[in-house]
């Protein structure tokens, strides 16, 4: 029992020992309600889909439960054995007497009632858990987070200080190229130029190509023969070719001439490039992807004290609705609770047990120490369980002046089955009505 959620007694331990400890293994898959718990527990479900129960209690008599290695309020356990453990007796029907279908019994009976607030209740519910989960979260990871948040902005304002340009490191490595051979490019430019233009100085005797053609025009334009004449349109081309060919020419050497100090500027931009290749990415492109992913990672690490405290309101918020939610989905189950235990107690008068009387108790499960999924309704600190706060439980009247039991204790095999029958024509009568 005590892996289950049931009490623990400090008698079970053994003399000369400090703790009991006893633990279960538990399949659940394809039970929805404890899929639900385990989820929400945050367990750590093992390979095969089981999921490890423990349950330790100390001399002292502090007791601790958890499952799939998280601690969990020991509630918890007791909703997951609700949804996996059937007790087998004389009678099969004593699973109904368990307290999550002595909840049902009573939820089906109310109907819309229940069922509605229950609905709302459990949707704000995920919504709570989500927020809680979010925000411990991001407590307990806010120093690691704040470290990888610190290099990557280290990481963005280095590469920001530089800001490269997409395919920059390519085009540098062309320029560079250029740059270093600007000697032999001069050279080749000015000796290109004087080939085409002449001497720079105007020496006759290096006229250049330009200068020839316009000899050579100059003597056609004198010839008588028309022959002769005829080919100096295609000469005066060639002039117009060549006077642009120089111009190119001389501009490309007056380029080279006009930062001699610009080979050791590139040098240095490629340097700063570099240190970002190196760090980084393997290229400038690969540099300005990491800053770009770096942005979208810095957007979903918000670790400001701001954040937290948003969360911290969002949580207290919903909280307050939930408490809302609970409270109503405890009155209607409280209203409900005496029409059901009289109309149970009327069928049991026509089952031979006239003399007995069921009463139906709701009453709110307080939360344990350390409970996450406390939730405080009219000052009290009570467990918010998948199906509300309330415990619901049958009690048996087996005559006047008894007092009244859990079904199950006060009644014989017999009369669990009557009564198992009475609830289940109350619960009939319901379902039509």
């Amino acid at each position: 029992a005590p892996a289950v959620g049931g009490r623990a007694e400090v008698s079970k331990v053994r003399t000369g020992m400090l703790k009991a400890f006893v633990e279960g293994r538990f399949t659940y898959s394809g039970v929805e309600g404890a899929e639900r718990i385990v989820t929400d527990s945050g367990a750590d479900v093992d390979e095969d889909g089981s999921v490890i129960a423990l349950r330790a209690v100390a001399v002292d008599g502090r007791s601790r439960a958890h499952l799939g290695g998280r601690s969990v309020p020991v509630g918890v356990l007791a909703e997951l054995s609700e949804q996996l453990i059937a007790v087998h007796g004389q009678n099969d029907q004593l699973r109904l007497l368990r307290p999550a279908e002595q909840r049902a019994v009573i939820d089906r009976f109310a109907g819309d009632a229940v069922a509605k607030p229950l609905r709302a209740y459990q949707e704000i519910r995920s919504e709570w858990l989500a927020v809680i989960a979010e925000l411990t979260e991001r407590s307990t990871r806010s120093r690691e987070m704040a470290q990888q948040a610190d290099l990557l902005k280290h990481g963005l304002t280095e590469i920001d200080a530089v800001a490269p340009e997409p395919g920059e490191d390519v085009e540098l490595t062309d320029q560079i190229k250029r740059l270093a051979a600007v000697d032999e490019l001069r050279a080749a430019a000015t000796e290109a130029h004087a080939a085409v233009s002449g001497s720079p100085d105007g020496d006759l005797d290096a006229p250049g190509a330009m200068g020839l053609v316009s000899e050579a025009l100059r003597r056609l334009s004198t010839a008588e023969d028309a022959v002769l004449r005829e080919l100096a349109p295609r000469l005066e081309e060639a002039s117009v070719l060549l006077t642009d060919v120089g111009a190119e020419l001389g501009n490309y050497v007056e380029t080279l001439d006009a930062d001699p100090a610009l080979l050791e500027k590139v040098l240095a931009r490629q340097s700063d490039l570099k240190r970002l290749t190196r760090k980084y990415a393997a290229d400038v492109d690969g540099v300005l992807a990491w800053a770009d992913d770096a942005r979208r990672r810095l957007e979903t690490m918000d670790t400001s004290e701001e954040a937290l405290a948003e969360l911290a309101l969002r949580r207290d918020q919903l909280a307050i609705q939930l408490a809302a939610h609970a409270s109503e989905v405890s009155g209607a189950r409280e209203k409900a609770a005496a029409s059901l235990a009289a109309e149970i107690t009327r069928e049991l008068s026509g089952l031979a047990m006239g003399q007995a009387a069921i009463e139906v108790t709701v009453e709110q499960r307080p939360a344990e120490h350390g409970d996450t999924h406390a939730l405080t309704i009219d000052g009290r600190a009570v467990h918010a369980g998948p199906d509300g706060v309330d415990d619901v439980e049958l009690l048996l009247r087996a005559h006047d002046g008894a007092p009244p039991l859990p079904v199950h204790k006060a009644a014989s095999g017999g009369e669990l089955s009557r009564v198992m029958l009475a609830i289940e024509v109350v619960l009939a009568h319901a379902d039509t009505s």
